[in-house]
């Protein structure tokens, strides 16, 4: 089976490209540095030609009011292509819970995009996912000083990005699921709980406060960004962490 991975070349996606390739199929990687442009359409026809299934991994580069103008041009121009190579299925990488944070233009933003590939002509998988273990430094970074990183208790239940590929790669091998797959890791903790855990595991010598206003996940209420009843993933955060 012939696979056009869009965005093939980054975290998830170079991942996606190996697992699929070594299950014996042609996955070809795209991105800009491949000479394709998803909100110009450049090179997507020639990217999507003779590909039975097509993956999209990119990402806006803002999180704020901006991305959802990225998601719709992308996906109008992805959908265009597919259709007109005669695609046979279509896949994107979601978020869990994020049609419940309104509150966050990014989520909004993807919710969008989810819509606009449930709505279009092409027969559709969308995998949703928890909060990569990758993005802890990050999420660290935003709301931190040189003493204190400062943040909510939201629970999470983070993943793994090996195992979030794998589970890419396996939809995007089978039949469409006409809806949606919710993979998950096998741990629930609240944000400023993996912060210390982070941190000690690094023997970072900062404190974590827990504060209900700081950070993007200041915003999500509830336990909406975690589903015990998700596919859950093998990797444990503290193995992951070793």
């Amino acid at each position: 089976m012939k696979i056009a991975v869009i965005g093939g070349t980054g975290l998830i996606g170079s991942q996606v490209v190996k697992d699929l390739n070594a299950a014996g199929h042609e996955a070809v990687p795209h991105s800009k540095s491949t000479g394709i442009d998803v909100i110009s359409g450049e090179g997507l026809d020639e990217a999507v030609a003779g590909a039975d299934v097509l993956v999209n991994l990119t990402n806006s580069p803002t999180f704020d009011e901006a991305s959802a103008a990225f998601f719709q041009a992308s996906m109008d121009n992805l959908l265009a292509a597919g259709q007109k190579s005669g695609l046979r299925h279509f896949v994107i990488l979601s978020i869990v819970g994020v049609d419940r944070v309104p509150e966050l233009d990014y989520y909004r933003a993807k919710a969008l995009q989810e819509n606009i590939l449930a709505a279009g002509p092409i027969p559709y998988s969308i995998v949703r996912a928890t909060q990569f273990m990758e993005f802890m430094d990050a999420v660290l970074s935003w709301t931190a000083d040189s003493d204190t990183v400062r943040l909510p208790a939201t629970p999470i239940q983070p993943i793994a990005s090996k195992d979030v590929a794998a589970a890419v790669a396996e939809v995007a091998a089978g039949a469409p699921l006409g809806g949606i797959r919710n993979i998950a890791g096998p741990e629930v903790f609240t944000l400023d709980e993996l912060g210390r855990i982070t941190l000690a595991h690094r023997s970072d010598g900062r404190t974590v406060v827990t504060d209900p206003t700081a950070g993007m996940f200041a915003a999500v209420k509830g336990d909406v960004l975690t589903d015990t009843d998700a596919r859950l993933a093998p990797t444990r955060y503290t193995d992951w962490l070793s």
